[in-house]
């Protein structure tokens, strides 16, 4: 969810809040109640959540998908195919 700034032209009052893209921006300010807010351009900020955000995460992903190609690797170089020469 993106998070906005908002600056009051009354009281002076500034202040960021968490909304979603869908809300209505706000008009009154927190403080003083007057609907004088104004939404302020600002560099983007955004909040993540979940896992797979995180570079401890995407290594560990990484990894396993890695140990995994391996491990298939060390078993197909074992087993031999049979052989059905001898077998008429």
């Amino acid at each position: 969810m993106p998070i906005y700034e908002y600056d009051c032209a009354n009281c002076s009052h500034h202040f960021e809040t968490i909304r979603g893209f869908s809300d209505e921006p706000l008009i009154n300010c927190p403080v003083c109640g007057e609907a004088t807010l104004q939404k302020l351009i600002s560099v983007s900020a955004f909040h993540l959540k979940g896992t797979g955000w995180y570079k401890p995460s995407v290594e560990s992903k990484v990894q396993g998908s890695q140990d995994k190609q391996q491990d298939a690797k060390s078993i197909a170089s074992t087993t031999k195919p049979e052989d059905n020469s001898d077998k008429k």
